[in-house]
């Protein structure tokens, strides 16, 4: 388990960015930590929850996977988060130890979509492929098919993020990667490097691509409306970049991550995402965390692009 005093020094520096201090309501206001990587699928959610309930108010703080652990842990004002992994026996004995009530369920399977500038030909990468490329053993397009692209430059959102944690673990065993990859500080930066850069490959959330970052968004109150509804409507990416196929190893078949790929298993780079409350009930906190884990919540993440936990799948698209 991470110490406990680098616990309380990211909760305080949470607790002190979150603005409002003395003037906000206890009794109506939520203090969430989430993984980064789920940004533009939480704003969602508080969104649509913030208009059905107008008088609660959710803040949520975007930070690397383990500042939200960190500040859930510390105990001082912050009573969820979203994570890629349950709280471990030893951080849910922590808390209890402490009188607190742990909630944990899964909300969502999330895929990790491999992006290039549409200028570049390539269609398909292998597990194997990836591997080789975060490695450093292949370094040049043309390693991969006949191309007259150069260098490979692979592009994460940010070197502490749960992104890189889950490819190095999954895909090099925890080895380091080569010195063809870098981070930079978000996940759009991540979008714009590709867009501009024929060489550029992306690592990035599926929700980051499920639709075009430059056009209309669903307003609130569309969303709110859309949640009560049970359809299943198609989903595509965005036309900005190209999402590459993905072939698991000794698999003959690529695929796009798309819902129903995601759901069956034939899409290979996915992770289990779970939120974790501590708040006691009739609290605002808690009552997001109904919300989210919910069929309203479910339906957002629906509405995302990636596969909620207990909502059926979108139909994928015909290719």
């Amino acid at each position: 388990m991470t110490s406990l005093a680098a616990a309380v020094a990211i909760a305080a520096g949470l607790t002190a960015c979150g603005g409002g201090g003395a003037n906000q309501k206890p009794s109506t206001m939520a203090k969430i930590a989430c993984d980064e990587s789920f940004e533009t699928i939480f704003e969602q959610e508080v969104n649509v929850y913030e208009y059905i309930y107008p008088k609660e108010d959710v803040m949520v703080y975007y930070v690397p996977e383990q500042e939200a652990v960190d500040s859930i842990l510390a105990m001082d004002g912050v009573k969820g988060a979203v994570l890629t992994r349950q709280l471990t026996e030893q951080e849910v004995g922590y808390l209890r130890s402490h009188k607190k009530v742990v909630h944990q369920q899964k909300i969502a399977v999330d895929a990790l979509a491999l992006i290039v500038n549409p200028a570049n030909p390539v269609e398909i990468l292998s597990k194997k492929d990836i591997a080789e490329i975060l490695s450093g053993e292949v370094t040049r397009w043309d390693q991969v098919e006949p191309s007259k692209l150069g260098e490979i430059q692979v592009v994460f959102d940010h070197a502490q993020s749960s992104t890189v944690a889950y490819m190095r673990d999954s895909l090099l065993g925890g080895k380091p990667f080569g010195p063809n990859v870098a981070a930079v500080k978000s996940n759009p930066e991540v979008f714009k490097a590709v867009a501009s850069n024929k060489n550029a490959v992306g690592v990035i959330g599926v929700s980051w691509v499920a639709s075009d970052m430059s056009g209309r968004q669903m307003s609130v109150e569309e969303m709110a409306q859309a949640v009560e509804k049970s359809d299943t409507t198609q989903l595509d990416f965005s036309s900005d970049v190209k999402v590459l196929k993905i072939r698991g190893n000794d698999e003959v078949t690529a695929y796009r991550p798309y819902q129903a790929y995601i759901f069956d298993g034939s899409y290979p780079l996915y992770r289990s995402v779970y939120m974790v409350s501590t708040a006691p009930g009739g609290t605002v906190a808690h009552r997001f965390y109904s919300f989210v884990t919910g069929f309203q919540g479910q339906k957002i993440i629906q509405m995302s692009g990636i596969l909620p936990a207990t909502v059926r799948p979108r139909m994928a698209v015909v290719e």
